[in-house]
């Protein structure tokens, strides 16, 4: 395309949080090819405004950069977004099942109905799971296949049948078939040791086609616009094979239809010939190879599968194989060499200790500094650990799977162990490189507020106070955990991440202001306007009409995400269309902040079946034009 001599885009009167310390606010920026062309004050900004430059005035709503995840299964989660009834964000069990009750009754045979993670019993109000028996009444012919973080997983019926799961069947090698008195399966599948039977009996049910995978994978990059998220980078995954399940993401970035930047590293997927996999990959693949837009990014966050601590805090930590430093060793050899960093999955202080030896070892022989290698997770991660860390040049990336497993962790190792899981505060102080993101879609949801919310105040989704306020960050330090700093682990320093003259031009209007909203209203944001590269990507509310990015509708078209979207819509669900309502006009709402806040308690509090004549009556108490509704 030919380079641009005048902005594209300038948005004016806004309240920019630019994370540029050298230019910290701005009312006004113009975009031109990508960039951010200048960031200043309206009078500095529009002069430049030329014949064909859209112009968005912000009437002075809060715009801050976009928010990149640093752990983010989107290319597994995007071939899969379509087929998924999410529960991501439902707030009673009588909610979920509704939604799963609905689902049902539109998905043909030989379809399965799926909840696949996203979610933790602790966030419903019941506090519980549902049982076999509801399922069963719910769903007495189409199979349900629902999966809790990577613990357990409950079948119906007819997902049994559907599996082929009977009296007969061997127990399967990590994992347990439960089963009644007479032998017979229930439903319900553990991970002991591992996740591997959770796995396997997903990987059983039907798979969308390629055209199906293609739109699947716009919905879910379209849901996480909007969210605010404009980038990511792709952890790989079990079974996500390269490049074959690449195909359809890689199709995308070359008809120019990705609205997410995103960096993938690829992920070992056969054990005991993990080396044979990078031999070949090194052979073939660049690191970086690629766009601003699809690019490489080494190697994990499997590396080897015997170095892979498993995360179900309702399990005893596990012991890593006595062969985990060789394995690892001969991998981090063949990566060094040929100068690719890596990522390695490490839930436990014993697996990065250990992990560290042999990096260290590395070091000695091929110095590891500049390479960007990073840890995942760190849970339980000590203080010397992080050190030698440092120490080694590396980082450490952070996701908040405590905010939903947190109450497992207290119930096994006590609150005091708690504290400090992962001590994110003291690895800013330490100076590490550190940043944060989801793991989504399974063990944790994908909402990046969920996660600044979970770093800001310390709490799991279910409401536990995990942290006291020494291990909690201030929102602009937790922002900076999901923007500028997530860059150093897809080696991006400067070029993205915050407002600035010459970044790339990514940002997002949220529907609050996340640095004046009540600390409990930060987790229920959304954007109204989200910016990649300049071009509007999602809008909403008044900002609609400058959305021209939406894909076609989803498919199949008995796809749960035509019913209930995404996270906190719950589509045709009893009180949505006035949970929705109430949402758009707290957004619109010129009254602000307690308007925002009032309106949003109310809004998500539909399920007390509060009259709406009592909830116009009190929006009209606020002198505002809310009441309306």
């Amino acid at each position: 395309m030919a380079e641009r001599t005048t902005p594209e885009l300038i948005l004016h009167r806004g309240l920019f949080t630019t994370l540029d310390r050298a230019n910290p606010r701005a009312s006004a920026v113009a975009i031109q090819n990508g960039r951010f062309l200048k960031v200043g004050q309206d009078h500095e900004v529009m002069p430049l405004t030329g014949p064909d430059t859209r112009v968005i005035d912000l009437r002075g709503r809060r715009v801050l950069p976009g928010l990149i995840d640093n752990h983010l299964h989107i290319i597994r989660g995007g071939l899969n977004f379509n087929m998924e009834l999410r529960w991501d964000g439902v707030r009673s069990l009588a909610d979920a099942m509704g939604m799963l009750k609905r689902q049902v009754a539109v998905t043909p045979a030989p379809q399965w109905v799926r909840v696949v993670g996203g979610f933790t019993e602790h966030q419903f109000v019941e506090k519980r799971l549902p049982t076999i028996e509801e399922l069963n009444a719910v769903a007495p012919d189409t199979p349900v296949f629902l999966l809790h973080l990577y613990d357990r997983a409950l079948l119906n019926g007819a997902a049994l049948r559907a599996v082929g799961y009977g009296r007969d069947t061997p127990a399967p090698p990590g994992g347990e078939i439960m089963r009644d008195a007479a032998g017979n399966p229930t439903g319900l599948l553990l991970a002991k040791p591992n996740a591997s039977i959770l796995y396997a009996t997903l990987a059983k049910g039907p798979k969308l086609p390629y055209e199906y995978q293609l739109n699947s994978t716009r919905h879910f990059m379209r849901e996480l616009n909007r969210l605010g998220v404009t980038g990511a980078i792709d952890a790989g995954g079990g079974s996500q094979n390269y490049p074959d399940d690449y195909q359809v993401i890689q199709e995308l970035a070359d008809a120019d239809l990705l609205t997410i930047r995103l960096a993938y590293n690829l992920f070992t997927q056969k054990p005991k010939a993990e080396k044979e996999d990078f031999l070949n990959w090194t052979a073939t693949s660049t690191y970086k190879q690629g766009t601003d837009y699809f690019r490489h990014n080494g190697a994990g966050e499997m590396l080897v599968f015997s170095a892979a601590d498993f995360e179900d805090f309702r399990q005893p930590r596990p012991d890593m194989a006595p062969e985990m430093e060789d394995d690892l060793e001969g991998v981090v050899r063949v990566l060094a060499q040929n100068r690719w960093p890596w990522r390695l999955h490490a839930t436990y202080d014993e697996t990065i200790s250990r992990a560290l030896d042999v990096f260290e070892r590395v070091n000695q022989e091929i110095p590891l500094q500049g390479l960007n290698w990073f840890f995942d997770h760190c849970e339980t991660i000590s203080e010397q650990s992080i050190d030698r860390i440092a120490a080694l040049g590396g980082g450490i990336a952070v996701q908040h799977r405590m905010a939903y497993q947190g109450e497992y962790f207290v119930e096994r190792y006590g609150h005091g162990a708690a504290e400090a899981t992962p001590p994110v505060a003291r690895m800013l102080e330490k100076g590490v490189n550190v940043s944060a993101g989801t793991d989504a879609t399974r063990v944790a949801s994908y909402n990046p507020w969920v996660s600044l919310s979970w770093l800001v105040t310390g709490k799991t989704v279910g409401g536990m106070q995990l942290y006291p306020q020494r291990n909690c960050l201030d929102r602009e330090a937790a922002l900076r955990m999901w923007t500028e700093n997530v860059t150093w682990f897809s080696n991006e320093v400067g070029k993205k991440g915050r407002i600035e003259a010459g970044q790339l031009a990514d940002l997002i209007v949220p529907d609050r202001d996340y640095f004046a909203c009540a600390e409990s209203e930060i987790a229920d944001t959304t954007a109204l306007l989200t910016v990649v590269g300049g071009k509007v990507v999602y809008g909403a509310g008044e900002f609609a009409s400058y959305d021209q990015s939406a894909p076609p509708p989803a498919m199949p078209d008995w796809s749960p995400v035509r019913r209930f979207g995404g996270y906190g819509n719950w589509g045709e669900q009893e009180g949505a269309p006035l949970q929705a309502t109430l949402r758009q006009a707290a957004a619109a709402c010129a009254c602000a902040n307690d308007c925002n806040v009032h309106g949003h308690q109310h809004a998500t509090a539909w399920s007390s079946k509060l009259p709406i004549a009592d909830l116009k009556g009190f929006w009209g108490a606020l002198g505002c034009a809310c009441w309306a509704v």
